[in-house]
C-alpha cells in the first residue's frame, strides 16, 4: 500500500472515530506501528491532525475553551496533583500560569500553607479565596475569554519583575527535539517569561502530551527542571527525557 493510501485510511479512520490508536490502526493497514507513527507525524505537521502518544486525534476535537478543558483527564490531574506537593516548601513564591493541570495542583494546597502566589489566572485567584495564609498577586492585562487568564504586555513585563522560587507551567506540548510549545501565541509568550523569570520549572503535563509539538514555542525541553506526569517515572518513554537530564517524576 503506498503512503498516501495509508494516510488517507487514518485521515478516513480519525474522521469515524475521532481518534486512531497505533497497535489498532497498524493492524488494519498491515504494516509496522514505526510506520503508522511516521504517518501520522508527516500528517500532524500539515496540520491535519493532532499526534498524541499511542496515535492520534482530530484538531477540532480537542477542547479549548478553559470550562472544556477543566473536565478533561481529571484522575490524571488528581496525580499530579498530588506529586507535586513535595516540591512546595512554606514561605516559597510560586508563578502559576492559567492551565487546567496548575489549577488542579493549587486546589490541592493544604489549606495551613504559608505562600506567595503570582498568577495571571481568575481560576487560581478565586480557589485561593480561601487560603488565609497565602497571598495572591494577581497580575492584570488584556482578559483573555477562552483561558480565563490575563495576556499582553502589561502581563509580561509584571512577571519580568518576579524572581519565583517555582513556575508551575501546564504543558500543551512537549518534544525534546521541538521543545515545549502551545496552541496559542499570547498565552505561549506569557508562559515563556514565566519559564524565564523563575529560579525553577516544574512542568505539569498528562502523559499524552510527550512527544508532541504544537505551533507556538515556549522554551528548549531541557529549560525544564522537572516534568510531572500521572504516569510511573520509570516508565520506557520516559527515559529520553532523564537522559536529557530532566527530572520525571
Amino acid at each position: 500500500m503506498l503512503k498516501a493510501e495509508r494516510q488517507d485510511l487514518i485521515l478516513e479512520y480519525l474522521s469515524k472515530d475521532k481518534k486512531v490508536l497505533l497497535d489498532e490502526i497498524s493492524k488494519v493497514l498491515k504494516v509496522s506501528e514505526d510506520t503508522v507513527r511516521r504517518d501520522i507525524k508527516e500528517l500532524s505537521d500539515k496540520g491535519m491532525l493532532k499526534a498524541v502518544r499511542g496515535g492520534a486525534v482530530q484538531w477540532h476535537s480537542m477542547p479549548v475553551h478553559f470550562k472544556d478543558r477543566q473536565h478533561i483527564d481529571i484522575p490524571h490531574k488528581k496525580i499530579i496533583a498530588e506529586k507535586v506537593l513535595e516540591y512546595i516548601k512554606q514561605g516559597m513564591v510560586l508563578l502559576v500560569d492559567s492551565g487546567t493541570s496548575a489549577l488542579a495542583v493549587v486546589s490541592n494546597f493544604p489549606k495551613d500553607i504559608a505562600l506567595t502566589v503570582v498568577t495571571n489566572s481568575f481560576p487560581v485567584v478565586s480557589i485561593l479565596e480561601d487560603h488565609k495564609e497565602i497571598e495572591v498577586l494577581f497580575i492584570g492585562g488584556v482578559l483573555n475569554k477562552i483561558s480565563f487568564s490575563t495576556t499582553g504586555y502589561e502581563t509580561i513585563q509584571a512577571i519580568r519583575n518576579i524572581r519565583a522560587d517555582v513556575c508551575l507551567l501546564g504543558i500543551c506540548c512537549i518534544d525534546l527535539s521541538s521543545g515545549v510549545t502551545g496552541d496559542g501565541y499570547e498565552d505561549s509568550l506569557i508562559k515563556r517569561v514565566m519559564v524565564e523569570t523563575s529560579k525553577r520549572t516544574i512542568a505539569l503535563s498528562t502523559s499524552d502530551k510527550l512527544g508532541t509539538s504544537d505551533s507556538f514555542y515556549i522554551c528548549a525541553a531541557n529549560d525544564l527542571d522537572i516534568i510531572i506526569t500521572e504516569a510511573d517515572p520509570k516508565s520506557d518513554y520516559l527515559k529520553a527525557y532523564t537522559d536529557a537530564g530532566i527530572e520525571v517524576r
